[in-house]
């Protein structure tokens, strides 16, 4: 799914983000009914030659125990492909940051690990921020961890507020509702987020098409 900056940088940036799992990207719609989509290596050179200025790669069932399929799609890309790229999904220690940035990442993201132990944030993390409209409550969004899978009635704002206070250095924000849906971002939500942090922020989940990103 693209991705794009918001205006705490000066130059917008178009950002492929992969859903990964065990080694292949996926696709789906608003979190479920996934389906294969190809291997990561191949569409991130892919996306290179096509002119991305960067990728983000999102284990999203970090499902393989010893993570060696992984840190295999890493290294390959590290090897393969010359843009920065961001890796995120299962990783829980600063042992795993530290494994990851050594196979060739720039950054990393964080999630579930970012709430449940917020002393591993820091400038070079990127806190990725799932969430979803709280039903009959406007202008609220909940943050969900684990894939979306598990809800935290954390507020999506308050929570992207807190993260940057932590040291945060960039926000990759998915909107639930919109993600796969290709019909724009939820713009109510990113406007939300953006006003009230100063780092960059990421847009993702629901692009369709040029207009949306601008």
């Amino acid at each position: 799914r693209p991705t794009i900056r918001n205006q705490a940088v000066l130059t917008r940036r178009i950002i492929p983000c992969f859903d990964v799992d065990r080694g292949r990207v996926v696709k789906g719609i608003s979190f479920v009914e996934l389906r294969a989509a190809g291997d990561p290596v191949e569409l991130a050179r892919l996306y290179e030659q096509q002119g991305a200025d960067e990728l983000v790669f999102l284990d999203i069932t970090a499902s393989s125990d010893d993570r060696a399929t992984t840190y295999d799609m890493v290294a390959a890309t590290a090897e393969q492909v010359f843009i920065p790229f961001t890796v995120g999904g299962g990783i829980r220690s600063p042992v795993d940051m530290k494994v990851m940035l050594e196979l060739g990442a720039e950054k990393v993201s964080i999630n579930t690990a970012a709430i449940q132990d917020p002393q591993l944030i820091s400038q070079c993390i990127v806190v990725a921020i799932d969430a979803r409209r709280v039903p009959g409550t406007p202008g609220r969004w909940e943050v969900f961890t684990h894939g979306g899978r598990n809800p935290t009635g954390l507020d999506a704002v308050e929570w992207a507020v807190e993260a940057v206070s932590r040291g945060a250095g960039e926000l990759l924000v998915t909107s639930m509702d919109t993600d796969g849906h290709q019909k724009g971002y939820d713009n109510a939500m990113l406007r939300a987020i953006s006003d009230a942090v100063t780092v960059p922020v990421i847009a993702s989940g629901g692009a369709g098409g040029p207009e949306h990103m601008a």
